[in-house]
């Protein structure tokens, strides 16, 4: 049954364009299906895949402002008929209005119903009024010499290619033709800083590692920034009687749709890149900005999609980092439930609960053994640290005989351990963050270097 947010369509007609800049100018958007009679009956559509490069091409083209990257086309199988399924999300710089037509009456519509009606024009004047003009699309670059060869390399890799006009295709240009904000955040160099953070404890107090991934395209950025959070989210292993069970510390769909969210619905006209941290027993994702304009909370929940980035959203697809519009918040809350969102008037911060302790580096054990072992296991990067030891020694020197760059996974997988096995123990046991405290072996430590192989 057609409703507010459903048309049916049994064939692609004249009157696409209407129906697609009624859903773009209501609150909600909508879903647009062909190949559906009136009554939901399907019926299917010939050669889908040319029908659905024609409404491509329909849509860039007779649509003001560019609707790119505010819908999706997804092919389906209903009742063994092919359809198309058209989603749109909501448009920030409304009113949309039909090309040829103008913003007038003639071409501007709104969802009333289950139907689509002409805009009046007080309506489309005072959407007009509040139009908003300060978006990344149309603010000025603060760089003109820019390279894209970072965001070739992902096209071609995604089996596109970048031709000569693809700053036009991909509206990297403002409306005077130079380079807009968004083609500084996808060009090779730029100022954007993404940093990661990891903090030994529950609190910021104690920063024990610190990444940026920034200054390159948002890309690339978003990339290294889903290595690095695949990295920390390790495997847990549980070994029980009857089977061996197996999981990350968070879930791993919901976690990469986080990621791809703070990325893509970031703002950026406050120079800023969304963050990522990294505590005992959470991972936190911050981004700026709260909701966009026309978007509340109990409509953000149940997955519709106004995108503040249009440009960058219409580019992650491209490249296949997101898929339909308005599914990932879904796929989060399956995982997480709406308690993981915190809202405010300038930031979204979603808040991930891990399984244990991050930064817990669990060994596992090969076969249990059947008798106990008098000598306690000692893994081949804790046996090494072992080794080292002579007197009292700071972290900095033993990192450094150690010839470890990497704060964060010495202390997670070297020192750590070594401090819960008992082989080591601080020399100010009860100020553990003191700048001033050293480690040295234990009586079980020194037992332990002995049987160690040189």
């Amino acid at each position: 049954m057609e409703t507010n947010r459903i048309e049916y369509k049994q064939e692609l007609t004249d009157d696409l364009e209407k129906e697609i800049v009624a859903f773009l100018n209501y609150r909600e958007g909508g879903i647009l299906y062909l190949g559906i009679d009136k009554h939901g009956k399907s019926i299917g559509i010939a050669q889908a895949d040319a029908v659905q490069l024609k409404i491509k091409d329909r849509l860039k083209n007779n649509i003001r402002p560019s609707c790119l990257g505010l819908f999706d086309i997804v092919a389906e199988k209903r009742d063994g008929h092919d359809i198309l399924k058209i989603i749109v999300a909501s448009g920030s710089e409304k009113p949309y209005y039909i090309r040829k037509y103008g913003l007038s009456e003639k071409g501007a519509f709104l969802r009333m119903g289950s139907s689509s009606e002409p805009m009046p024009t007080n309506i489309i004047e005072s959407l007009f009024a509040r139009r908003t003009r300060n978006s990344i699309g149309k603010i000025k670059s603060p760089d003109q010499d820019l390279i894209f060869e970072q965001l070739r390399i992902y096209y071609d890799s995604a089996g596109k290619t970048l031709n000569e006009k693809f700053a036009k295709n991909l509206e990297l240009l403002n409306e005077e033709g130079m380079y807009n904000y968004v083609a500084y955040l996808m060009a090779d160099n730029n100022t954007i800083s993404v940093k990661t953070a990891k903090y030994d404890g529950l609190d910021r107090i104690d920063l024990i590692e610190n990444n940026e991934y920034g200054f390159c395209s948002l890309i690339k950025a978003t990339k290294q920034v889903l290595e690095k959070v695949a990295i920390e989210n390790r495997t847990i292993t549980k070994i029980t009687s009857k089977e061996r069970e197996e999981n990350h510390l968070w879930n791993t769909i919901a976690l990469r749709e986080g990621i791809i969210n703070a990325f893509v619905h970031n703002d950026y006209t406050r120079e800023a890149a969304p963050k990522f941290e990294f505590f005992d027993d959470r991972i936190e994702i911050t981004s700026y900005g709260g909701l966009p304009e026309g978007l509340n909370q109990e409509e953000f929940f149940e997955g519709f999609s106004v995108p503040r980035n249009k440009e960058i959203m219409r580019i992650f697809r491209d490249l296949e980092l997101v898929e339909q519009l308005g599914s990932g918040i879904p796929r989060i809350l399956k995982s997480y439930g709406k308690e993981c969102f915190h809202f405010s008037e300038n930031f979204l911060r979603m808040v991930f609960p891990s399984l244990e302790p991050v930064n817990n580096e669990e060994v596992e054990q090969a076969t249990p053994q059947v008798t106990p072992q008098v000598t306690p296991q000692v893994t081949p990067q804790v046996g090494s640290l072992i080794l080292l030891f002579n007197g009292e020694m700071n972290r900095q020197e033993i990192q450094n005989k150690l010839e470890l760059s990497d704060r964060g996974s010495f202390r997670r997988i070297y020192l750590k351990p070594a401090l819960k096995e008992g082989f080591i123990e601080m020399t100010i046991p009860d100020k553990p963050n003191s700048s001033l405290q050293k480690y040295r072996l234990t009586a079980l430590g020194k037992r332990i270097k002995k049987n160690l192989p040189k």
